[in-house]
């Protein structure tokens, strides 16, 4: 499943380098938001076992999604790291910069099983794979567009934050599953180690630990993110007095004000909403030993 996308300037020689690993691969693509998870959902049940996602974060949750939501039991998923950014690969120790490496893991690797965390709301439900954001995170994600991501690459990031660094942002309130409220002016949501980048948010961060990972950012002002890019650069961000980490199984999280998410960065809606794990729920292809 590729996002040409992901390398629009050479999406057809991708193509054909996709295609040259294997005579056993049947490339397919996607043109637009929502085509990776409609495709993936009918390779699964049109039969094929191993559904790869050739992408970024993005291309990957589409065909996660498609996975589950086929009702195909069985199906598993292999990684190609193409596009602006596959935290869920660097996460695996997949290599990020040779197809053909990471095509020897998916042929010579194992299966492992992670867990995936569903994000419940009135509109329905939805998996992330990775991360999710709420808050100041998903504000940034909504307002950087595919055209600035491919042009920029995750400096567009950084370029969408600098317009929304002086807002004030409305309180969110969370319950985690022990009934314990917080809040805070906003929230990352780990299923791993990283998030962003070989950036180690979450110490304590597992895909198969049964439990989600949670940052609350009391802060929001510039000083306040400048403290904290500092801080999570030199690793000890959870050290802050006004950043607090912990784990749970579950999560609600609501505000007064309209609060956007994001999934695997993408952004999806407002609050409120609800996230609860499901685990060993995906077949992932792994390097062996990991």
């Amino acid at each position: 499943m590729l996002n040409p996308a992901a390398h629009s300037d050479r999406a057809s020689s991708l193509e054909d380098q996709i295609q040259s690993l294997s005579d056993d691969l049947e490339v397919r693509l996607s043109k637009m938001p929502g085509d990776a998870e409609r495709i993936a959902r009918t390779a699964a049940r049109e039969g094929f076992t191993t559904i790869i996602a050739a992408g970024g974060d993005g291309t990957i949750n589409e065909v996660v999604n498609g996975i589950i939501s086929s009702a195909i039991p069985g199906v598993s998923l292999g990684i190609l790291p193409v596009g602006t950014m596959n935290v869920f690969a660097l996460e695996l120790g997949i290599p990020m910069n040779s197809l053909r490496k990471a095509w020897e893991i998916i042929v010579e690797g194992e299966l492992g099983h992670i867990d995936l965390p569903r994000c419940e709301t009135k509109e329905g439900s939805r998996y992330f794979v990775q991360l999710a954001g709420v808050g100041l995170d998903a504000e940034v994600v909504r307002r950087t567009s595919r055209q600035s991501k491919k042009v920029f690459g995750p400096l567009s990031y950084l370029l969408s934050l600098a317009q929304v660094v002086f807002r004030k942002p409305s309180p969110i309130m969370m319950e985690s599953d022990d009934g314990k409220v917080r809040k805070g002016s906003f929230v990352l949501i780990g299923n791993g180690r990283f998030y962003g980048g070989p950036f180690k948010m979450f110490r304590s961060g597992s895909s198969s630990d049964g439990l989600l990972d949670v940052l609350v950012f009391q802060n929001q002002s510039p000083w306040d993110l400048l403290r904290y890019m500092h801080a999570i650069l030199m690793g000890h961000h959870t050290e802050l007095g006004d950043v607090e980490y912990f784990q749970t199984a579950s999560l609600h999280l609501d505000s007064e004000g309209m609060v956007p998410y994001e999934l695997d960065g993408e952004m999806v809606g407002y609050l409120p909403l609800s996230f609860k794990l499901e685990q060993a729920a995906l077949p992932v292809i792994v390097p062996r030993g990991l």
